[in-house]
Formats: C-alpha cells, sequence, structure tokens
C-alpha cells in the first residue's frame, strides 16, 4: 500500500487525513525506522508495508466507534493507539507500556509530531488498574498475549456499555473459544467481529467486546498469576 493507496482507502472508510495528518504519519515512520536500528521496534520497516500493516490496520478497527477517551493496553511501537491519535485528533490517548525504552521512543514520537491529550505511561497495565478502573470510552490491546490474558489486563479499564477491541491475528476464533471463562466472569459480551485480509498472507480478526457489567474488583490479578492460570474454558 502507498501513501496515496492509504489515503485514498482511509477516505472511503470515511476518514479524511488532511495535510498535516499525512506528515505526521510520515514523520511516524521515519522515526519508526530510524529508531528501530538501535533498538528492536518492529520486523516491518519497508513502507508500503508500513503503511498498510502498522497505520491503515491500526486505524480501521476504530472507524467506526464515536469516542472521546481511549487506553492503548502494551503499546509497544505505538500501535494501534499513535495512528487512531493522529487520524482522531480529538481523542484523549493513553499508551500504556511497561518497557522504559520503548516510552522513550512513544515520547520522542510525542514531541516531534506535536501531539497533545497523549499520555505515555511506564507502568504495567494490573498496576494501572487499580487507579484507572472504568476510565475509558475504547480500551485496545494489539500483539500482547491471548486473549483471555487479554481481556483481565483490558476490561478493567473500560467504563461501563463501552467497547474493547481485540485487534487478533489468524487464530484469533481459537482463542476466543477458550476465552468464554473470562469473558463471563469479567463483565464483557462479543457485540462484533471483522475479518480481512491485510495481504495474501496475513489475516486480521477485530473482535468487539461490550463491558455489561462491572468488572470483579479482584480483576486484574498479578502477570504471574494471570499467566499461570488464564481465565479460560
Amino acid at each position: 500500500m502507498t501513501k496515496v493507496e492509504f489515503q485514498k482507502a482511509c477516505l472511503e472508510a470515511g476518514i479524511r487525513l488532511n495535510e498535516e495528518q499525512m506528515n505526521q504519519f510520515e514523520k511516524y515512520m521515519q522515526l519508526l525506522i530510524e529508531w528501530n536500528e538501535k533498538m528492536n521496534l518492529t520486523a516491518i520497516t519497508q513502507e508500503e508495508e508500513v503503511w498498510e500493516k502498522h497505520f491503515y490496520d491500526s486505524i480501521m478497527p476504530f472507524s467506526n466507534i464515536d469516542f472521546e477517551t481511549m487506553c492503548d493496553i502494551g503499546s509497544g511501537a505505538g500501535f494501534p493507539g499513535i495512528p487512531v491519535k493522529i487520524a482522531f485528533p480529538h481523542v484523549h490517548m493513553t499508551l500504556v507500556e511497561p518497557l522504559q525504552k520503548r516510552c522513550r521512543f512513544l515520547n520522542e514520537v510525542k514531541t516531534q509530531l506535536n501531539l497533545e491529550n497523549l499520555d505515555i505511561l511506564n507502568v504495567r497495565a494490573e498496576d494501572l488498574a487499580k487507579e484507572k478502573r472504568e476510565c475509558f470510552d475504547v480500551v485496545s490491546a494489539r500483539a500482547v498475549a491471548k486473549l483471555s490474558i487479554l481481556l483481565e489486563l483490558c476490561v478493567p479499564f473500560v467504563k461501563m456499555n463501552r467497547t474493547m477491541v481485540a485487534l487478533k491475528g489468524k487464530n484469533g476464533h481459537e482463542e476466543l473459544l477458550n476465552a468464554k471463562k473470562a469473558i463471563d466472569t469479567l463483565g464483557v459480551e462479543l457485540v462484533d467481529e471483522e475479518k480481512f485480509m491485510i495481504e495474501e498472507d496475513a489475516t486480521r480478526i477485530n473482535l468487539y467486546f461490550k463491558k455489561v457489567k462491572h468488572t470483579p474488583s479482584k480483576y486484574p490479578r498479578a502477570y504471574g498469576q494471570i499467566k499461570k492460570k488464564p481465565l479460560e474454558g
């Protein structure tokens, strides 16, 4: 996908990106490639792949959601949070990333792109949940963990009747079957799913959950417990 194709595809989805936003995407790409030489941020560095697999793939799941606040758990190099913030500048974005070196990169992106209302928190999700419980319209995660673990890390942050979006790969449906206990326990229900091909060998399954009950206060547990005894079955 070229820059022009990316902008056109976004417009077809109802997202009009102006010159400033396109410049922000290009600057973000430059920083990603530059910093990737000194730290492991992404295996995807070819420009056309970045436009499609990082930028387009990050934005599309949120094109039909009305939201003011969003939290991206395990943001890594900033996906999907930074592209969503560029595309929807009114959204107050919070990026949660436990690795300090990645937070340094994210802060550099924030500075270079002049992004406002963007919080970058160097903290583990299970610790942050104590103070940011049920604070966000949308909570997302991409390539962080299997769904049963992901739900426990993300759902506590979601406001009642609002949305958690899990950006999953080709194993999304299998993970969904194993996450039934997590779905029931944490107080969400699956309301939609989208499957599309990014390219011939890359399938994306986006799962949308609505919070219908308050998550019990014992969740999320410490990460060691979550990983050892995930809510599966």
